[in-house]
């Protein structure tokens, strides 16, 4: 009763895991999705969001193989990845089965990521994000092309970790030489201590920063943070790919801050 007040529209699906709260709310021609009260995405604009993740890094990136994703378990990064068919594999670590679960059933939420997670290339695990990639780089594992980090805000200790200077040395083990990575990382406008903060850690990592964002209605200015070995120039072209929002045009704006 209480989250059916709470909430815009109407609720549809309402869970408790071991790891989160999980809600979707409807409205006339749209839904969201809420993760511990916190807004994850509104299907109306949700391609904003997840077109700024992706094309950005993979435009950097030539010939990507093997492609690396922590959070996204709603499958909605992968989607945007699968448009490449050169794609070889795509790991996807999400801590919540929850979460790949029910985007791997429900017939809407399947229709939104276009049964990403059900692509052969893709292989989900659902383990802590950190010990996954230690364990990944202790095993002398290949390295990915490119990495992206789709994680929520860290409003607690366990996600704190998975924006810290030891993590993001991690990752940059886990990245080719020539490979790039994304991390999100909050609202430049609303947060910019967190997001600023963010940038800094990623220099102190050795990760050399391009930082990024991108207007999505229902969160407004989102930030994001380009990541390599060696410094990179922003990129100016995108790969000839079915997109909604970014253009060739639009691009090199995203790394300009008022």
């Amino acid at each position: 009763f209480a989250e059916s007040q709470t909430y815009p529209g109407k609720v549809v699906y309402a869970k408790s895991s071991p790891y989160q709260r999980i809600v979707l709310s409807r409205g006339r021609d749209h839904f969201r999705l809420y993760l511990n009260g916190n807004l994850q995405f509104d299907s109306r604009d949700e391609y904003r969001y997840h077109e700024a993740l992706v094309h950005p890094g993979l435009s950097a990136v030539k010939n990507p193989k093997n492609v690396l994703v922590l959070g996204g378990g709603d499958g909605l990064a992968v989607r945007e990845l699968l448009k490449y068919p050169a794609l070889e594999r795509v790991d996807l670590v999400d801590l919540d089965p929850g979460m790949t679960d029910l985007f791997r059933r429900d017939p809407q939420l399947r229709r939104l990521n276009r049964d990403s997670l059900h692509d052969a290339r893709v292989t989900v695990h659902n383990a802590d994000a950190m010990r996954w990639l230690e364990d990944r780089v202790r095993g002398g594992g290949p390295p990915f092309d490119l990495v992206l980090v789709d994680l929520p805000d860290p409003n607690n200790f366990s996600l704190g970790k998975l924006y810290s200077h030891p993590f993001y040395r991690l990752l940059r083990r886990a990245l080719s030489p020539s490979g790039v990575g994304v991390v999100q990382s909050t609202s430049p406008y609303l947060a910019p201590r967190s997001y600023w903060c963010i940038v800094t850690t990623l220099a102190a990592a050795d990760l050399h920063p391009r930082p990024y964002h991108a207007h999505v209605p229902s969160f407004g200015d989102w930030g994001f943070v380009l990541i390599s070995h060696q410094p990179r120039k922003p990129p100016t072209k995108l790969a000839s790919v079915e997109l909604q929002y970014l253009t060739d045009d639009l691009l090199p704006g995203l790394f300009v801050f008022p």
